[in-house]
């Protein structure tokens, strides 16, 4: 039985490192005042990664990117999550939909390396 359980707590125990081995790098992204924060994000090439958008604005916003395929709409004072990658090196851009105090729309590019 000692022989059993501890097969079992060595099986459970792998499956947990790998789950957190495969885990995706974090990065996140701030909107505040209608422009994104940092207004360029390097990322590493050929890894998937997990980015936070997180709004702190009273007002929805858009991320939205033809050149990563990606289009998001993240509503006042909350946090969405979106993910990209793998990716070749190289700049992507995203931009938002709300004319800020600028007097365009939130820009941001995400560069790969």
């Amino acid at each position: 039985m000692a022989a059993r359980t501890l097969c079992i707590a060595t099986l459970l125990g792998s499956i947990a490192a790998g789950w957190a081995v495969g885990a995706e790098p974090e990065f996140v992204i701030q909107i505040k005042d209608h422009q994104f924060v940092p207004a360029s994000l390097t990322i590493p090439a050929g890894v998937k990664v997990r980015i936070v958008l997180d709004n702190q604005d009273d007002t929805q916003e858009e991320f939205d990117s033809h050149s990563l395929n990606r289009e998001k709409h993240v509503p006042p004072k909350s946090r969405v999550t979106i993910f990209i990658g793998p990716l070749e090196p190289g700049r992507y851009l995203y931009e938002g939909e709300n004319d800020g105090r600028s007097g365009g729309p939130a820009l941001g590019v995400i560069v790969v390396q």
